[in-house]
């Protein structure tokens, strides 16, 4: 397929907050360039939201770090956040107010990125915008989901070389513990690392499918896609339903994956802005407390 243009990124790479992205680099078996993506009812098929309740994957940051992510959790006040060696991803209430704000201040501090999805309301007008950009949400409907006797199991011993493959293929955040938060796959050849796909996000019942990336020299020999299929299969042993993200101007990419047998689920956003020096930060007693209890500055670990 021709090569997807990923969502511009800050030139500083201090700074650099890809949003929630997976890059497609294989040719779809069959693209239906009629298929539609427009809008579509925010509770999907699967897991959660049911007797009115919000869906897990309307706020999947916050779903994930409340449920099995619990342990990577880093919190203050209503604030959550990934540790900043996971993954970037910070997740706010549905309905923040000034208080969460400067909770965003003294959890992150003056001068940091933070990165969020699912989220439409701007930050405080003094918080400096890098990017936002529009997505889509998109879960398993039909995909063909099956093991691949190529596929390698990648672990902490990996990770060396996935960061070399994702330096080179620009996929999304991939940091130097990302591969903690599920299974990750990776091919070979040569004893090269040449492509990988991955598990990030895990809302109760669903698994983000993510770090899908290719080296240039095997394009076009479907990988990606085959890995892609591997993961789904994981995640199903499991029991759970797979989904993931991509920039909705990547419309190839998004034609990609629904001729996999992903269907949109809901359009979202992305957001990544700069907390500034001179924020407001936030007051907390308890988590003062905490901190003299825990010696751990003004972070709360939770699950840990």
């Amino acid at each position: 397929m021709p090569e997807v243009t990923p969502l511009p990124t800050n030139p500083s790479p201090s700074r650099a907050t890809d949003p929630l992205l997976t890059r497609a680099t294989d040719p779809p078996r069959a693209t239906d360039p009629s298929r539609s993506t427009g809008p579509t009812p925010s509770h999907g098929s699967g897991p959660g939201g049911g007797n009115g309740e919000p869906h897990p994957l309307d706020n999947p940051a916050r779903s994930s770090l409340t449920g099995p992510h619990a342990r990577f959790a880093e919190r203050r006040g209503r604030i959550l956040r990934y540790s900043p060696d996971v993954t970037p991803w910070l997740a706010l209430p549905d309905d923040p107010d000034a208080q969460d704000w400067a909770d965003v201040a003294a959890l992150a501090g003056p001068g940091a990125s933070l990165t969020l999805t699912a989220f439409r309301e701007p930050p405080p007008a003094d918080w400096e915008i890098v990017f936002r950009a529009e997505g889509v949400q998109l879960v398993d409907d039909t995909l063909e989901a099956a093991p691949d006797p190529e596929a390698q199991l990648l672990g902490p011993a990996d990770v060396p070389e996935m960061l070399d493959l994702v330096e080179r293929t620009r996929p999304g955040p991939f940091l130097p513990r990302t591969v903690e938060l599920g299974t990750y796959l990776g091919i070979r050849r040569s004893g090269v690392l040449v492509a990988m796909a991955g598990e990030r996000l895990h809302p109760p019942g669903w698994t983000e499918i993510s770090g899908v990336c290719t080296d240039g020299s095997v394009r076009g020999q479907g990988l990606a896609t085959r890995l892609v299929r591997a993961v789904a299969h994981g995640i199903r042993e499991r029991g759970e339903t797979p989904f993931l993200h991509a920039a909705a101007s990547n419309t190839s990419a998004i034609r990609l994956y629904e001729s996999l047998g992903f269907t949109l689920r809901r359009r979202t956003s992305f957001l990544s802005a700069l907390v500034p020096a001179d924020a407001p930060v936030g007051t907390d007693p308890q988590a003062d407390a905490r901190t003299r209890d825990r010696g751990t500055g003004s972070l709360e670990q939770v699950g840990r």
